[in-house]
């Protein structure tokens, strides 16, 4: 039975590859000779650089199971245990200084904080954004409100990109950020995604699956790899909202949750969202070859100056009411004015044709 080194595991997750889920899930046989031995004890003893109370907390949180059953934090390990543990990501940042950063509180209790995030706000420090992120501003909202914080800053759970906007979710404790982890690994969290993209669909529905991991061309991207070999898997499920001929409309649904899943999957498709620069939709990809259409799409690119993505809907069960929360986020401004641009330009061309 080999070693699981929770370090590698972070090492993953690099700062700037935002999107994406903070939890890791962990699967151990044990030896035959096993003796009897406390679990919180064993895991601490078996998995590199975890602390015995952030297993304890894993505990709390239903999220070690044995033979697919939850078990406490004092069960005996015994030979041939399947043992199935999700960990939350614990926070790597120590150092992160309050900033007034303005930001749009959906919802908070004392347990979580439910944000509206947007375009251009990077959720956590790393390479190129040492601050100005949405923790700093986190850490002085909390300062401000007087607020007991375990770490200050609050727990992620999950992650949305930089010029993504919408709803993220942070857990204020490690309890419940377990909690909220294993609701992602369940794939029991709510989340709908509206994104505008190149092209039209012969369907109004459709689902999309391939293993998604890093490029081996480019390692600021992800790519997907269908045979199953690389990467991990990703299901994202689609649904058309509204057509516009050259661009269209469309809610996204995840299933997992992986770094730029959105993004890469309509790419590999043939739909990259529209202005997305790191994926391809950055440029004319459908449409006419008149320079008035062109100078149209050039005049969308500047009321969107970033990838079309929204975080429309988020809903989960609340870590210790077990009550069932859903929130909903109107589209931003940006996309609101760029639709409007793409439903006035088919009026006109509809005329046109008539």
């Amino acid at each position: 039975m080999s070693e699981a080194n929770i370090d590698e595991i972070l090492e993953n997750e690099t700062a700037e590859e935002e999107g994406g889920e903070l939890y890791e899930h962990i699967r151990i046989v044990v030896d035959k000779g096993q003796a009897l031995e406390r679990i919180d004890t064993f895991l601490t003893n078996h998995i590199q650089n975890i602390s015995r109370n952030r297993v304890q907390n894993a505990a709390k949180a239903g999220n070690i199971l044995v033979n697919e059953k939850a078990v406490k934090q004092n069960y005996k390990v015994k030979p041939n245990d399947v043992i199935s543990i999700v960990f939350s990501y614990p926070p790597r940042e120590t150092d992160i200084k309050p900033q007034q950063i303005p930001l749009d509180i959906v919802y908070e209790d004392d347990e979580v904080i439910v944000i509206n995030k947007q375009a251009g706000l990077v959720v956590h420090p790393g390479h190129g954004n040492f601050d100005g992120t949405l923790l700093n501003g986190l850490a002085y909202h909390f300062e401000q409100t007087h607020q007991n914080v375990e770490n200050k800053f609050g727990y992620l759970v999950h992650r949305i990109d930089k010029d993504t906007t919408g709803l993220l979710l942070v857990a204020k404790n490690e309890t419940a950020q377990a909690i909220l982890a294993r609701q992602f690994f369940e794939h029991s969290i709510h989340r709908r995604y509206n994104a505008l993209v190149w092209g039209d669909f012969d369907e109004d529905d459709g689902t999309i699956e391939g293993n998604i991991g890093r490029s081996v061309s480019d390692r600021r991207k992800m790519t997907v790899y269908p045979d199953g070999d690389y990467g991990k898997e990703a299901i994202t499920h689609w649904h058309v909202l509204e057509r516009f001929g050259y661009v269209t409309l469309n809610e996204y649904r995840l299933e997992t949750g992986r770094t730029h899943q959105i993004r890469v999957h309509s790419q590999y498709i043939g739909h990259p969202l529209f202005n997305d620069a790191t994926y391809g939709g950055d440029m004319i990809l459908k449409g006419t070859t008149f320079s008035k259409y062109k100078q149209f799409i050039d005049n969308c690119f500047k009321i969107i100056p970033r990838h079309s993505l929204h975080a429309k809907e988020l809903g989960f069960v609340h870590p210790t009411t077990g009550k069932q929360m859903m929130f909903v986020s109107e589209l931003p401004d940006d996309m609101k004015a760029v639709l409007e641009k793409w439903r006035n330009y088919m009026k006109t061309r509809n005329l046109m044709e008539e």
